[in-house]
């Protein structure tokens, strides 16, 4: 019996150190952006917030998602394209002394579909700038060419000249995650933001071989947190008998899995080599799962509600909306300016 109960802690050491090791053997960097769990898990609930449909409860920070540890959140502007069902916000974070952003990801009534389609898009851009770098037009207009870019950009400006310089941290789920990461690298070369990290969850790959080298050293701060067998990691599809012409991911990757050991389940997370497409990482499981895709850190992300790309908005804010021609919407304030509560008058609904 004693016998039996070294070698089982000779296992739970061996894989505790497996985990914990980083596993050089990329190709692309040799400094790994550094993983900070706390700082993760704190980004995972506005990456979860960002999903709620009600924009009055989400621009005041009373929704059901927005507290926890985000609690105190103060947000500048809430940008929605109704058009392209795409939703995000830029705020302050006082406890972390950070401007956040957020995206959310695909309003879907079939999360399925969605994947599925996935599987077929094609490198069919050169990314601005990187000679031979390619990405999918889809994900880089979704952030570059839609409302939500013009007033992610102008939020920030608006949050730097009243609290300072501060840090900026980007996040992001599945779809969210994509525009995160597009966000990021705006930033950085064509606005010389300073200090900028990046830190999505379940992300798909956006580019090509070229593509995740240039992003790896413009934003070397970025962390990608895949999950177990969370399927959206692995589309567009990595062919590594065609690693130049296929999609690849940018490093670093933080990969949540369970191991277990008798009727006891371990959680571990293991910091990935810095090629992008550690095979010793979720690219070592099948990607085959939805579930593991919509909860992350014990965390959900996904809608509270399925609204089929409706909206629904208390008129007392009505006063911090600008609408375009075509029904996209930002909602927003100077910072520290407080917002009316939530009234009991009659809500709006809008439908893309």
């Amino acid at each position: 019996m004693e016998q039996k109960r070294l070698i089982f802690l000779m296992l739970l050491t061996c894989l505790i150190a497996s985990s914990c090791g980083r596993e050089l053997q990329g190709k692309h960097n040799d400094k790994l952006a550094v993983y900070n769990r706390t700082v993760a898990t704190i980004l995972v609930e506005y990456a979860s917030a960002v999903y709620a449909s009600d924009l009055t409860e989400l621009f005041t920070w009373t929704c059901e998602r927005c507290d926890g540890l985000t609690k105190g959140f103060e947000v500048v502007e809430l940008v929605v394209d109704v058009q392209n069902c795409l939703q995000g916000f830029v705020g302050v974070a006082k406890d972390i002394n950070a401007i956040v952003i957020a995206f959310r990801g695909t309003q879907d009534n079939s999360i399925q579909n969605w994947v599925k389609d996935l599987f077929w898009k094609q490198l069919d851009l050169n990314y601005p700038g990187m000679p031979n770098a390619m990405v999918h037009h889809g994900f880089y207009t979704a952030y570059h060419n839609t409302t939500i870019r013009s007033g992610i950009l102008y939020a920030v400006k608006k949050a730097k000249e009243f609290y300072g310089d501060l840090d900026i941290m980007i996040t992001g789920h599945s779809m969210g995650g994509a525009m995160a990461s597009f966000c990021a690298l705006d930033l950085t070369v064509n606005h010389e933001a300073k200090n900028v990290q990046v830190i999505t969850f379940g992300q798909p790959r956006i580019g090509n071989a070229v593509f995740a080298s240039y992003y790896s050293k413009l934003v070397p701060t970025a962390i990608r947190v895949t999950n177990e067998h969370d399927i959206v990691p692995h589309l567009p599809p990595y062919y590594s008998y065609f690693p130049q012409k296929t999609y690849h991911h940018f490093p670093t990757e933080v990969w949540l899995y369970n191991l277990g050991l008798g009727s006891v389940v371990y959680q571990f997370e293991k910091v990935c080599d810095g090629s992008g497409e550690d095979p010793h990482c979720s690219r070592s499981v099948s990607g085959s799962s939805i579930t593991d895709h919509l909860n992350y850190y014990g965390v959900d992300l996904t809608f509270i509600q399925w609204r089929s790309c409706t909206i629904v908005m208390d008129p007392r804010v009505a006063e911090y909306v600008k609408m375009d021609h075509k029904g996209n919407m930002v909602l927003s304030r100077d910072p520290a300016t407080l917002v009316p509560n939530q009234s009991n008058e009659k809500e709006v609904t809008y439908s893309a």
